[in-house]
């Protein structure tokens, strides 16, 4: 039994299920040992999965993915390419079935490809919501598409009123897109416009890499839901949120640094 110390003033974080902070993992396809692994050592630290892109269309065990999850009290959700491929090619209905079959409770409606409008991608987003935990993504996969941080805001509303529990602004794996500059910086005013307009609880910035994480727990505070955190990176975001990692330490401000007389 892990005796969990408490001797640190550290920020307050909600157990599960939790409202506010989450993490949502990017799953690549990890085995399933390596899943029984992760869960075990922080299954209260994730509260989403995410099995990547249409890596649970040819997963042959995506059934004992999402058995392990249910036990682990982890959501998981199917990629949102794996439902615009589906969406293209007219088998909503059929991906449905298929998830509820392998016990899938989430899906992400994403619109990355541009292959949808707003208006279509809203009439899943409703449709699915009865189903499933809907996770909305704004923001598309190609870097040359322009943001403008009000029409992401509108969507992200407008997904909301259409159902969906959480919206997800889009960054990619790489963390060069969408909600960031090509450098991998964030596009500040974008991340403001978000915050300014939509609930934070009901939002998770794709932040793939530590820069990434650090900027948002900084700007934002540690109860800032974040996505796309690789399965390595779980316990690491942790610290970060706690301020025990020296990029936000002091964020609460200066600490008497010294050794007991």
């Amino acid at each position: 039994m892990h005796e969990k110390p408490d001797f640190l003033d550290l920020p307050t974080r909600d157990t599960k299920p939790r409202i506010s902070g989450l993490t949502h993992v990017l799953d690549k396809g990890m085995p399933l040992r390596s899943l029984d692994a992760l869960l075990e050592q922080a299954a209260d630290l994730i509260d989403v999965l995410k099995v990547g892109w249409g890596i649970a269309y040819i997963d042959p065990q995506i059934a004992e993915r999402a058995h392990l999850c249910r036990q682990a009290g982890v959501t998981l959700c199917l990629g949102g390419t794996l439902l615009e491929v589906s969406a293209a090619n007219g088998r909503i209905p059929e991906l449905a079935r298929w998830a509820h079959r392998v016990g899938i409770g989430a899906v992400e409606v994403s619109n990355g490809l541009e292959r949808m409008s707003c208006d279509e991608k809203r009439i899943l987003v409703r449709d699915l919501s009865g189903e499933f935990v809907v996770l909305a993504e704004t923001g598309a996969k190609d870097g040359h598409t322009p943001v403008t941080a009000h029409l992401w805001v509108d969507e992200m509303e407008a997904d909301l009123a259409a159902g969906a529990t959480l919206v997800i602004a889009e960054g990619r794996e790489s963390g060069t897109v969408g909600l960031y500059h090509p450098d991998g910086t964030p596009r500040v005013d974008l991340a403001e416009a978000i915050a300014e307009r939509i609930s934070l609880d009901r939002v998770i910035f794709e932040a793939p890499a530590k820069s990434h994480q650090t900027w948002f727990v900084s700007r934002f505070g540690p109860h800032v839901g974040l996505g796309n955190i690789g399965s390595d990176e779980v316990i690491a975001l942790e610290t970060l949120r706690l301020g025990l990692r020296a990029d936000t330490a002091l964020l609460a401000g200066p600490a008497r640094i010294g050794v007991p007389s």
